[in-house]
């Protein structure tokens, strides 16, 4: 374990966000969104395996031999918390760490808009940090948490598989329960939390029908719910969560989610200028517009109403980065790279504007 535990010290000192091992391979580390192969003894299956027998706590266990993989925390006293999973290639085991830094950063260490905090003061309501796997969505959730845990005296219940960041009481209560150790599953957690007194709900991921309805129901009920969700653009979210409703459902569902969403927030990240990434944020603001939108089914103008809903707080992901290369954070190059319209925005870049989405709105 001694060497298990010197690699970890290395990742964090390096800078690393994540930790690859697999027997026979070389440890990789991720840093800054990088791959790159440190000078380590190579791992045997042996050693592998006796880290795995060490480190998978006991409520895991019987997951990892049913299912192969499971998802769980593992904290190092004096070195960090890692996001931890473990699963089989090759018949063989594998393990994919990421690191959790024990100090929720501010959303100034991050880098988020100030519209942020207004989202996460919202008294009500569905709000969900959207984007692809590695984003950060998970961090600006937990920066999210903090601030309210910082400024309101709430009573906040957190379902997290695995947990990863953890809060201490400030001016709120905050319950967290993991997966496996506190709550059988999401279902059954979820069954039974509006009963344990909650005004603001945390589900580390939507992952289902049953995870949504539950949302919807803790929001109709004057509850404030956060959460996450893989989609890669804003509007696109709303699309996301129809597809885990039947057919039958969908128009029950998208009636609901226009009464209960408050914000949803996509996010991407960017190479910033020196070194380091910046958040990309695409943002979708529950306006009057927006809700007329889902009501109406006419999900394919959301675009087009969140690159209109500039003053009220709403910006597109092409909008995103044009402010940022702007502010001489992002260049010209990452910027089109990360765009979800690459000639609309190098187009701005000449200074050629075109009003096309207040066309499609009329």
């Amino acid at each position: 374990m001694e060497l298990f535990i010197r690699i970890l010290q290395t990742a964090i000192d390096g800078g690393a966000s994540d930790v690859h091992i697999k027997t026979g391979g070389p440890v990789i580390f991720r840093i800054e969104r990088s791959l790159v192969a440190i000078e380590a003894p190579t791992p045997t299956e042996e050693w592998v395996n006796k880290i795995v027998e060490t480190i998978v706590p006991r409520h895991a266990t019987a997951r990892l031999e049913e299912h192969r993989e499971v998802d769980f925390s593992y904290f190092v006293p004096n070195v960090g918390r890692f996001r931890t999973n473990v699963f089989q290639q090759k018949g063989q085991w594998c393990l994919a760490m990421r690191y959790v830094k024990i100090k929720v950063p501010s959303f100034e260490e991050l880098g988020l808009l100030p519209i942020l905090r207004s989202i996460a003061e919202s008294p009500r309501g569905i709000v969900l940090l959207s984007g692809s796997t590695g984003c950060g969505k998970s961090t600006t959730l937990a920066a999210m948490v903090e601030h309210i845990n910082a400024t309101s005296k709430k009573h906040l219940i957190t379902l997290e598989d695995p947990i990863e960041y953890v809060f201490d009481d400030n001016q709120s209560v905050i319950e967290q329960r993991e997966i496996g150790l506190d709550s059988l599953s999401f279902e059954m957690g979820l069954k039974h939390i509006l009963r344990q007194d909650p005004d603001i709900i945390m589900i580390g991921e939507m992952r289902d029908a049953v995870s949504f309805m539950a949302a919807i129901n803790a929001a109709d009920t004057g509850h404030l719910v956060l959460s996450t969700l893989h989609t890669t653009t804003a509007s696109q979210a709303i699309g996301r969560i129809l597809d885990f409703f039947q057919p039958d459902e969908r128009d029950q569902v998208r009636r609901q989610l226009a009464a209960t969403m408050q914000a949803i927030v996509c996010q991407r990240m960017a190479a910033r200028v020196g070194g380091g990434v910046v958040p990309a944020l695409e943002i979708m603001i529950n306006t009057p517009t927006v809700r007329k939108m889902l009501e109406e089914n006419r999900l394919e103008k959301l675009a087009a109403a969140i690159e209109t809903g500039v003053e009220d707080g709403m910006q597109t992901f092409n909008q995103a980065l044009f402010n940022l290369v702007k502010e001489g954070k992002v260049s010209e190059k990452e910027a089109l790279a990360k765009a979800t319209n690459p000639q609309a925005l190098e187009m701005n870049f000449k200074g050629i504007f075109l009003d096309e989405a207040r066309r499609i709105l009329t």
